[in-house]
């Protein structure tokens, strides 16, 4: 063609491998590609105009980057028409093949491969032969196309409109299916006739399965139109069979039986509808039918859902508050939220519909109990429903990525099923009871949908009346519901579902918490389990508060309930073995020693801050408080600033904020203005295998640099919690509640907190108020007065006097 360029084969080509796929000349096919050096190829062309790239097929297509072994011998030239960029970084590139070429070397392997090839010399031949082959050729591809239906039109002329035989050869091998290896076969076959006989081979054998398949799909319509015959035939034998006055068979008791289950039972009037539509289906349809097991399925699961709430007595306030406090120590925020959900239900049970707003009852709460592991969240769903005297049910919604878990999936699939909300429903077997989502902070989602998105119908009183299920298709009420969500983070919750839900914090335990419970439920529980009673044992006060300051460091009580079990357990093999004649009593670390083993926990606040450049901070984390050392030191050098410890961006960036703060203000903390110009500075904050982010060590980095620079220890009772900024302003934190929790467990007494954080106090224990000692700063300079030992400026020299300048 006039004004096309042609191909320079002495020099190399952008070489494109493809999977599955072999491009032969005067084809125009288009490819997606996003391999990254594919995406380079494709850069490329555009970028240069290149208007030729070379196309091979690759021997084994999971090969992400193929050498010339892993490509076959031959390919194509191919001509780019047009190359547009995709989402997700991919490209979409339009090529036509030009000629047959064969592979010489791969020259370039990066950025993309370039190679350089030498043609393949094509016969030209025109006798009577191979006009012979081309008509055999034309003739069974018609005939394939028959037995296609599918087949575009523009393809059907195509075949028409080619006079070579050799180009129809190719044009054929293009579209029709065969393996890679069998169309690599025909691209190296460059003698036109013996390509047209292996072309004829693959046709042919192409319409012999396309005929068996049309053979097989006539019989199994034979055997469907039988079907429908004995079907007919059981129809008219059982209305003989009722004319006769004889017994129906057992077909019909089963479906009068599913019938008289449809009468009777509690159904809301969409649900009784639909019911009986589908019964009748049921009745029209031949019991050997698939579709027959489908509608009995979904019939029983209607039938077997609570549609209509109960009438039950409203319980008693003061009952409800005993068995909250039975169950679980301490928690008030949520017993107060439960205690006043039902006072108010009780007060508007008693009220006419009209002076209730048209309804006698309340919605049920969307309660979200937030808290780290082991504080008794799911345990405190199944005291709420004791205390309601309504049933429990629970689902774990961790890892859940599938909407259709929640939904539900359509009828239409095989094994179909409704969704973790209807099948609680149905555990349930009330329409009230309480609803416990676990873990509803750990949902994902994927390309099967966004399970978060359908709780939001799910969790919201004011359309949860129509709950949908993809699988039912019925209007659901789960208004008389009490949703109780658990997560261990609030963060990770979307925003909209949060924004459906009560949260209420649940913070760690204290100390004396921690003590209380396991007096008054770990240890019962654990003699009750493991068959010993407290005549056998018996573990005094001072042994859980060596076990919970040495052998535990949480916010909750799991791995405390698991360390009374292994002193139990220690117990039991000692009665056992009949060594044990009286009661056991540990009391002494020695004693604990012999069950569990060598403390595991000690206190290393004073260890690790004798030391200048050593500052305690408080840390937030999704299993509670904790504390955390930063360690500086110095070295000499031009100023480098080095930062480990698997430190985010946030808290580098606090460091470089505290540094320039120091330099900025050297004068006024006794530190030497050029210190930067003849050091280099390291702040390390162990261990180094946790990531650790945020903002709020900034009053702590500060603190361990001035510390370091002055010399001055800091306290080693003092830990600390604040974000800073360059213009010494001490800036509030979250998670405080947690943080003074840790401090509290860690043995600091004295901790310093923004001022504007002094609110947020009202939320921490009293009993760990009254024990540590707060001091509220706004300023960095108040921060280094409370943490050091002593201050920078009084460990000045006086400035020596002037020498006496002589006159001449």
């Amino acid at each position: 063609m006039s004004g096309q360029p042609t191909p320079n084969y002495a020099s190399t080509f952008p070489l494109l491998p493809l999977r599955g796929a072999v491009l032969f000349p005067g084809a125009t096919v288009p490819f997606e590609i996003g391999r990254p050096k594919t995406v380079a190829l494709a850069e490329h062309v555009v970028a240069k105009n290149q208007p030729f790239v070379v196309v091979f097929a690759q021997r084994v297509a999971n090969v992400d980057d193929p050498g010339q072994s892993d490509l076959y011998e031959h390919g194509t030239l191919a001509r780019v028409l047009g190359v547009d960029k995709q989402r997700k970084g991919t490209y979409a590139v339009v090529l036509e093949g030009v000629a047959r070429i064969r592979l010489a070397a791969i020259e370039k392997s990066a950025p993309f491969v370039e190679a350089r090839v030498e043609p393949v010399d094509v016969p030209v031949v025109k006798d009577d032969e191979l006009a012979a082959l081309g008509m055999s050729l034309r003739d069974v591809t018609r005939d394939l196309i028959t037995l296609l239906p599918g087949i575009p039109r523009e393809i059907v002329a195509r075949v028409e409109g080619i006079e070579s035989p050799a180009d129809l050869a190719d044009f054929v091998a293009t579209y029709i299916e065969a393996s890679v290896e069998e169309k690599v076969e025909l691209l190296a076959t460059a003698e036109p006739k013996a390509r047209i006989r292996k072309m004829l081979t693959l046709v042919s054998r192409r319409g012999e399965v396309l005929r068996m398949r049309e053979k097989i799909n006539s019989q199994v319509k034979d055997e469907l139109g039988k079907t429908q015959r004995e079907y007919a035939l059981r129809q008219q034998m059982k209305a003989i069979q009722e004319e006769l006055g004889g017994e129906e068979d057992g077909e019909s008791n089963e479906l009068d039986e599913l019938e008289k289950r449809v009468a009777e039972a509690k159904l809301s009037p969409e649900a009784a509808e639909v019911a009986k539509k589908q019964l009748k289906r049921l009745r029209g349809m031949a019991p050997q039918s698939p579709e027959s097991g489908m509608v009995r399925s979904y019939l029983d699961w209607i039938l077997d859902l609570p549609w209509l709430a109960a009438a039950t007595e409203e319980p008693d306030i003061a009952k409800v508050r005993e068995v909250l406090d039975a169950d679980h120590y301490g928690l008030q925020k949520v017993k107060r939220r439960i205690l006043e959900y039902l006072a108010v239900r009780k007060l508007k049970s008693g009220l006419p519909a009209s002076a209730s707003g048209g309804r006698a009852t309340t919605k049920g709460p969307i309660l979200c109990l937030i808290g780290p592991p082991g504080v008794g969240k799911t345990s405190l769903g199944k005291s709420i429903a004791r205390a309601m005297g309504r049933e429990f049910v629970r689902i774990s919604l961790g890892g859940v990525h599938d909407e259709a878990q929640i939904r539900g999936h359509r009828r239409t699939y095989i094994g179909a099923l409704p969704g973790q909300i209807i099948q609680g429903m149905k555990k349930a077997g009330s329409a009230s009871p309480v609803f416990m989502l676990d873990e509803v902070d750990k949902l994902g989602s994927d390309f099967r949908g966004d399970p978060s998105s359908a709780l939001l119908e799910v969790l919201d009183p004011e359309q949860n009346n129509t709950f949908s299920d993809h699988y039912l298709e019925i209007p659901y009420d789960l208004s008389g519901v009490v949703f109780v969500a658990t997560a261990n983070v609030g963060d990770t919750i979307p925003g909209p579902l949060r924004d459906r839900m009560e949260t209420i914090e649940i913070p760690g335990y204290t100390r004396g918490e921690k003590l209380a419970i396991a007096k008054r439920h770990l240890l019962p529980k654990q003699l009750g389990e493991h068959g010993m009673t407290v005549a056998q044992i018996e573990i005094t006060d001072e042994a859980l508060d060596i076990v919970i300051d040495k052998y535990t460091r949480e916010a909750g009580v799991r791995s405390l309930e698991r360390q009374i079990a292994a002193i139990v357990r220690g117990v039991v093999v000692k009665v056992a073995e009949g060594t044990a004649t009286a009661t056991i009593v540990v009391r002494t670390e020695d004693d604990l020693r012999s069950y569990l083993g060598a403390a595991k926990f000690t206190s290393e606040v004073a260890e690790r801050t004798e030391d200048p450049g050593v500052a305690t901070g408080l840390a937030w984390t999704p299993v509670g408080g904790s504390i955390l050392f930063v360690e500086a030191t110095k070295m000499p050098g031009k100023g480098k600033l080095t930062l480990t410890g698997q430190l985010g961006d946030v808290m580098k960036e606090s460091a470089q904020a505290a540094l320039s703060y120091v330099r900025a203000n050297s004068d006024r903390f006794g530190v030497a203005k050029n210190f930067i110009d003849e050091n280099d500075l390291h702040i390390h904050v162990p261990a180094g295998a946790m990531p650790k982010d945020g903002p709020s060590a900034g009053v702590t980095l500060f603190t361990a640099l001035i510390s370091l620079l002055t010399g001055i220890r800091v306290r080693h009772d003092v830990a600390m919690t604040g974000e800073i900024t360059l213009r010494g302003r001490v800036l509030p934190i979250g998670g405080l509640k947690e943080k003074v929790l840790a401090a509290h467990r860690a043995g600091i007494r004295r901790v310093i907190v923004p001022e504007r954080n002094r609110g947020d106090l009202d939320e921490v224990p009293e009993e760990v108020k009254n024990a540590l000692d707060f001091v509220f700063v706004g300023r960095m300079d108040e921060v280094i007065d409370a943490a050091l030992e002593e201050k920078p400026l009084a460990r000045l020299k006086p400035a020596s006097p002037p020498s006496p300048v002589a006159v001449a």
